[in-house]
């Protein structure tokens, strides 16, 4: 049976803790959990942090070098096995041995340091697995709560610049292929926010709803995809906090945000400890918790473990799902 393959992110944040405490509370079969590391991370935790797992889970072996451990602090020795063990995990989940990716969270500063250029562990997933032409996406995901991410760590001012009619259209596809074929949604329903304040008030505030967004959506429409929009954020996001709080089914499937922040406001501050990252686009889901290192309360035993065991349970149920769909 295929595992499910794990990393625990940067060794110096709250990656491992919150790993060894997820794990110990979902109380995992051992046959279903490979974790990409080091024996010598999980012995330093349990010597320093008494922090230790409850079973002897398989651990997938990746190089380790003791420069790396500064816990709390950013250290760029510690890049390498960052990258290492995401690597391993590729190679687990290419040579069939494992069905899905959970990695804990790493810095994107500290693998620039190290001389990695990715801005997120989303690309290195993409430069080891995807092929022909897929390109990996961002969606969070709370229960039945999704935001998908137009852009994703791009400076404000550069939004503008990289979204065109294309990118909407090849981006949204790809959502709907992912919402039909890994969450078992049928027809979804797919909202799409506008870019500017009050849907750019036809082109008074902004042009690109009129020149590119709808345009967009109007081509989708015409393709059978079921999408809705330009959405004036703000007041669409007001009408979904309604129907969260009071229990009523949501207008959408899924939400488009243009931009990272548009998206993940919204998410985090209703569902910070259930969110989960999901990497779709490509041919192995992987997921996420959805907060960064926090190096700031590293190696204190404060951390909260909600979202990776949500993050390995959504693994679990996704990998179940696109089973059955096949």
């Amino acid at each position: 049976m295929k595992k499910i393959v794990l990393t625990y992110g940067d060794i110096n944040g709250i990656g491992v803790e919150i790993l060894i405490k997820a794990l110990n509370s979902l109380d995992c079969s051992v046959e279903d959990i490979v974790i990409a590391g080091s024996k010598r991370v999980f012995d330093l935790y349990a010597q320093n942090y008494d922090l230790k797992l409850n079973k002897d889970y398989e651990i997938a072996d990746v190089k380790f070098d003791e420069r790396s451990v500064s816990i709390g602090e950013e250290n760029k020795y510690s890049a390498e096995h960052c990258f290492l063990c995401l690597q391993k995990a590729c190679e687990l989940v290419k040579s069939n041995y494992a069905k899905s990716i959970v990695t804990a969270p790493v810095s994107k500063h500290v693998l620039n340091l190290g001389g990695y250029e990715f801005s997120g562990q989303t690309e290195i997933l993409e430069k080891f697995l995807a092929h022909d032409v897929q390109k990996s996406e961002m969606l969070f995901v709370s229960k039945d709560f999704r935001v998908f991410l137009l852009t994703r760590h791009l400076p404000l001012e550069n939004v503008p610049r990289v979204i065109n009619s294309k990118v909407i259209i090849d981006k949204i596809k790809r959502l709907n292929n992912a919402l039909v074929n890994n969450f078992a949604i049928a027809e979804p329903k797919i909202g799409i926010l506008a870019l500017n304040p009050h849907a750019g008030e036809n082109g008074l505030l902004g042009e690109e709803e009129e020149q590119v967004i709808k345009p967009a959506i109007a081509k989708l429409k015409s393709q059978g995809l079921k999408v809705a929009g330009p959405l004036v954020a703000d007041a669409e996001f007001a009408r979904f906090g309604r129907q969260y709080f009071s229990g009523e089914k949501f207008s959408y499937d899924c939400y488009v945000a243009m931009y990272h922040d548009q998206g993940l406001i919204p998410m985090k501050l209703l569902a910070q400890d259930s969110a989960v990252n999901v990497t779709i686009g490509l041919d192995v889901i992987r997921t996420s918790p959805s907060h960064g290192t926090a190096f700031d309360i590293a190696g204190l035993n404060i951390a909260r473990e909600d979202s990776m065991k949500a993050a390995i349970n959504l693994a679990f149920d996704v990998s179940q799902l696109t089973c059955l769909l096949e």
